[in-house]
């Protein structure tokens, strides 16, 4: 492709991502980042220009990928006074990574078509190593002639990809699979801590789950991290925190109450009052494995 890409939102993800693209020989032409060090940094690294406005992005490329961190800094980037994406946007597509409500995938689609541009939703459903690799799983949302378009630096991204629908269906499917992850990370988090508490050994409970109905994705992933107490960061408690948020909006949207998902976004916003909210989504083990300092009595 001849395409040249802006890469917008420089955290784990958004330059693990650029990172990727270049290996690929596509053309990372503009990044940006509110933390301008990030950019020079990304910038010297991949020979891209780091950008000090939004505008200037806008500018430089002809599909800009965005990967911030929740709705009010996607409204932020896309807003329509000030430094902008929208700026000169006319014949660009964004491609929008971050988890955010739907709703607001909804309003920049409407914003940007006004203007001559076009969107996709490019959920994600993988993690840093995955980004680096190029195996991220990908929910598309928008219209289908923009995700042809842009199909082949999605296919540099991604081993396995979903055309769910319009723009915002692809967010609903992203805080569904969050919200049960998060769950299910909680689920782990008391049986583990529960284990411990009774002095069973947990190697030994981590492979009885394996093979049982206890086991799951996030036993494989975080088991062995809430037994060694190693929570660096792939996915943080903070935006599992926000993305059980909106899945129970979507929620109380349909009228249904979700008592699990209710005590699973309290547990996560438990960690992120305590200060915990930067370590991984394992953390929540804290919580819960006796001795901690954050376990409930």
């Amino acid at each position: 492709m001849t395409s040249k890409i802006g890469i917008v939102g420089l955290g784990r993800m958004g330059a693990n991502m650029a990172r990727r693209l270049k290996d690929c020989s596509l053309t990372v032409s503009a990044v940006y980042d509110i933390h301008s060090a990030t950019a020079d940094a990304l910038a010297s690294e991949l020979g891209a220009l780091a950008c000090r406005s939004l505008a200037e992005v806008t500018a430089a490329s002809d599909v800009i990928l965005t990967v911030v961190t929740d709705d009010q800094a996607m409204r932020a980037i896309f807003a329509a006074t000030g430094d902008s994406l929208l700026t000169g946007a006319a014949g660009r597509t964004f491609i929008n990574c971050a988890t955010v409500s739907p709703a607001v995938h909804l309003e920049v689609e409407a914003a940007t078509e006004k203007l001559g541009a076009h969107t996709l939703e490019g959920c994600m459903a993988s993690s840093i190593t995955q980004a680096r690799e190029g195996s991220l799983y990908l929910m598309l949302g928008g219209k289908p002639q923009v995700f042809d378009s842009v199909r082949p630096i999605l296919e540099k991204l991604s081993t396995n990809m979903r055309y769910v629908g319009g723009s915002g269906e692809a967010a609903k499917v992203k805080a569904l699979v969050n919200m049960v992850m998060n769950s299910n990370t909680a689920a782990l988090a008391e049986g583990l801590g529960l284990a411990s508490a009774v002095g069973l050994d947990l190697t030994m409970i981590r492979e009885v789950f394996s093979q049982t109905g206890a086991a799951s994705r996030v036993l494989v992933t975080d088991g062995e991290d809430m037994q060694n107490r190693d929570h660096s960061c792939y996915f943080s408690a903070s935006h599992a925190a926000k993305d059980s948020g909106i899945a129970l909006d979507l929620a109380r949207t349909a009228g249904l109450h979700l008592p699990v998902a209710l005590a699973t976004k309290a547990q996560y916003a438990k960690m992120v009052a305590l200060g915990l909210g930067e370590l991984d989504k394992s953390g929540i083990a804290e919580l819960t494995f006796p001795g901690r300092g954050h376990a409930s009595a």
